[in-house]
């Protein structure tokens, strides 16, 4: 369970609530459907209290006003056992007499994204104290279920050909929406009572729970306004600049047809709001889409509109005449485009204003990397776009056609964030739900939290991987060691499947996933569906190896011996099996049929040959182009790999596919080469952690951070500057080649931290402060 706010009422985390789950009544609880709940009360004081806190969370999502004002947005995506709510102080505010709270729930049914689970359509809302009680959701509490809403944008997948599942858009029909109706003058006398449901339980307590609640571990996401910079196509009207500066409406004509394609200039995640006037009868149709497409269906360069047309998620909003009417969809939308296509009635429709409210995880960089290439800076500031868009409420694969956590992505995310940032919430909350993801078998789900069952054995070794980063990176050994007993499940789930005969695992069950754009559609490993994978029992030795350290640590040193033992014994049969000494590479199977990039890898890697085997085979990996390729994701461990065999200053030259996504005019980094389905996924911003870990060579030289190593790859650079938060303080590197092989270093460390600079084999021992070293 996360650790609550220290001002949280300690009963609340071990007793039922007071108030209770309501709902509407009378209404289909697991159907799609969007519900206003509403509360006057009078504070009995005459003065604004300093403080009231309040717990809220929903059943799938609502949206919080005070006096009007919308104050936050949630719950944090989780599920039913680790149920999300927020906390808030609302005293700011709270005025003198008569208030209200009101909030926008809804739930998508069927509809809803694979990410959301769901038990049925609810709200809760507890005051912290006595104090805060009126508050409490119950019977005084008022609904109205909303008849504006419908869903649209239903067809995206079919329409775009890929697999999309953040749930439909937003069709609202203004003459039937309540306006005004989170105001305290708004007239609520027809209203329902709203109805209990039970009361809230919390983490650890309970029993026949609908929901078993737990504190936001994350925070809160936060909004800013973000402007359109550009209009690139329009037709049947002319439109200047001005209207999106939100000083010059624009006025379209009744009985027109009206198409308006703005540009971002960016990939972004915000909400989009519209206000308008007049134009009753009227349809405004907003369509999102990350790049355009050709009559081939094919992107090409994003920046080019030319004979190009959008397609993607849209919502639909239906004026009712009156003046200033927002619109603003329920969940926030991924873009870089968009085109507004306005159909008007009778009347002619005012657009006042058109604009984003910028949206996501709170993600602050405070690392910096420059270097004597001012290319490389593009990449940073695209890679830290692409983390920062991938970073909500969980880390998100893409924001525009998933918005799901795979732990795959994540490993990786995680290490952007912690290089960058320095923030590691975001990181233990992805830990924590792969955790609660866990199924019988003892595997971890790909991708968590998920409405839909999906099993990739290979993720679930990720996910160890995950906890022995976090380990290495961060002291806070409570929380690694109660993911002990998990990981060994998931070793044993491999373990039990290893071929006695060949000591390779045999047969896996599931869908074990490597990489995309190789082996067959679906990316499987050769040898994983009917035994003997050298990619997945190399994968599995080096995870083994990584666990041994782990257990050790935490006195377990038998079981981390039998870890080691097995590693060794499972590298050994596989290179057995599988090395070719002909070619230097290491098959896929022991048929020797294919080879990949992938298993050359997972043979370093997992220590499987010894350093200049490793050394033949890295160069073979790099520059045979028969075997089958890596994509972005595998980048991340290709450079890992090249690290391990102590060619690490080959990485600057590998950074080719960011400069020619940079030259497609991609503002952010795409899932896979050309064509690809996402233009923005997280696992391709990998340079924004290679950058620091591996051309300035800062790593964690022991668990928790303590100790640093520092061990440049610079390759053709002359220069690099690069500075990163660690949990002492921040470490800061400025590096100066001199002739051939020489090096000028300036470190900074935070005091009473110590390292080890290693330059080409020589090492420097590194203290706390400032210090000089010249090679």
């Amino acid at each position: 369970m996360s650790q609550a706010p220290p001002s949280n009422n300690p009963q609340l985390l071990q007793n039922a609530w007071p108030a209770s789950w309501i709902t509407s009544p009378a209404t289909q609880q697991r159907e799609y459907g969007v519900y206003h709940f509403r509360k006057t009360f009078l504070l009995p004081t005459a003065t604004k209290p300093k403080s009231f806190l309040i717990h809220v969370s929903a059943d799938n999502r609502y949206r919080l006003f005070v006096n009007g004002k919308a104050v936050c947005s949630g719950p944090a995506r989780g599920d039913l056992f680790n149920w999300f709510y927020e906390t808030i102080d609302i005293a700011p505010y709270l005025t003198e007499g008569e208030n209200i709270l009101a909030a926008l729930v809804w739930n998508m049914g069927n509809l809803a994204p694979v990410a959301q689970v769901s038990n049925q359509t609810a709200f809760v809302l507890q005051g912290n104290s006595d104090a805060e009680q009126m508050v409490n959701t119950n019977l005084s509490w008022k609904v109205k279920k909303s008849n504006a809403y419908i869903p649209c944008s239903l067809d995206n997948g079919e329409r775009l050909k890929a697999y999309m599942v953040v749930g439909p858009g937003d069709q609202v029909d203004g003459k039937l929406y309540l306006w005004d109706w989170e105001t305290l003058e708004y007239n609520d006398a027809s209203w329902n009572a709203a109805a209990e449901l039970t009361h809230p339980q919390p983490v650890g307590y309970g029993t026949d729970n609908l929901w078993t609640l737990a504190p936001r571990n994350i925070p809160l996401f936060t909004e800013s306004i973000l402007r359109f910079p550009a209009i690139r196509r329009t037709n049947s009207i002319k439109v200047t600049k001005d209207l999106l500066t939100g000083k010059s409406p624009l006025t379209i004509p009744a009985n027109q047809r009206v198409s308006i394609l703005l540009d971002q200039q960016a990939m972004t995640a915000a909400y989009p709001e519209l206000i308008v006037s007049g134009g009753k009868g009227s349809r405004v149709k907003m369509t999102y889409s990350e790049a355009l497409f050709d009559k081939q269906n094919q992107k090409g360069n994003r920046n080019e509109i030319e004979g190009k047309e959008i397609k993607g998620n849209y919502d639909i909003f239906m004026p009712d005449g009156e003046g200033n009417r927002k619109f603003r969809p329920l969940w926030f939308r991924a873009y870089r485009y968009l085109q507004l296509d306005i159909m008007t009635a009778d009347a002619p429709l005012i657009l006042n204003d058109i604009y984003g409210m910028k949206t996501g995880y709170p993600l602050k960089m405070k690392a910096s990397f420059s270097s004597n290439d001012p290319s490389l800076q593009e990449i940073w500031k695209v890679g830290w776009r692409t983390a920062q868009l991938c970073a909500g409420d969980m880390y998100y694969d893409t924001p525009y056609y998933e918005q799901l956590q795979y732990t795959g992505d994540s490993r990786i995310q995680a290490l952007i964030s912690l290089y960058t940032s320095g923030d590691d919430r975001l990181m233990r909350k992805a830990i924590l739900d792969f955790y609660h993801s866990r199924t019988p078998e003892g595997l971890t789900q790909g991708r968590y939290p998920s409405n839909r069952l999906q099993i990739i054995p290979t993720f679930s070794l990720f996910w160890v991987s995950m906890v022995h980063d976090y380990w290495m990176h961060r002291h806070d050994d409570a929380f690694v060691k109660q993911f002990l007993p998990a990981i060994n499940e998931t070793l044993e789930w491999f373990h039990t499947r290893v071929d006695q005969k060949k000591k390779m695992l045999g047969p896996l069950t599931w869908w074990n996933f490597v990489d995309w754009d190789n082996f067959n559609e679906w990316g499987t490993a050769p040898g994983a569906d009917q035994g003997n994978s050298s990619i997945i029992t190399l994968q599995y030795a080096y995870t083994l190896n990584q666990a041994a350290e782990l257990f050790r640590a935490f006195n377990h040193s038998a079981q981390a011996d039998d870890q080691v033992m097995l590693a060794s014994e499972l590298n050994n049969h596989t290179y057995w099996y599988c090395y070719n000494e002909a070619n230097g590479l290491m098959a896929d199977t022991p048929e020797k049929l294919t080879y990949s990039q992938h298993a050359g890898i997972w043979a370093i890697l997992s220590g499987g040959v010894t350093l200049q085997e490793a050394q033949t085979m890295m160069r073979k990996v790099l520059n045979d182009k028969s075997i089958g390729q890596v994509t972005f994701f595998y980048r991340f461990y290709l450079t890992q790999a090249l690290k391990k065999a102590e060619m690490g200053d080959l990485y600057y030259q590998e950074l080719k596919p960011w400069r020619a996504m940079l030259k497609m005019g991609l503002t952010t980094f795409a899932e896979k080469p050309e064509p690809t389905r996402s233009d923005c996924h997280a696992w391709s911003a990998s340079p924004d952690y290679d950058f620091l870990a591996t051309i300035c060579g800062i790593m964690p030289e022991s668990p928790g951070f303590k100790s640093v190593l520092i061990k440049p790859s610079l390759g053709e650079l002359k220069e690099v500057t690069g500075t990163m938060p660690i949990p002492s303080g921040k470490v800061s590197v400025t590096l100066k080649r001199t002739g051939k092989d020489g090096i000028h270093a300036e470190i900074l460390l935070p005091q009473q931290t110590s390292g080890t600079f290693n330059w080409k084999g020589q090492e420097v021992k590194l203290r706390g402060g400032k210090q000089v070293i010249v090679i």
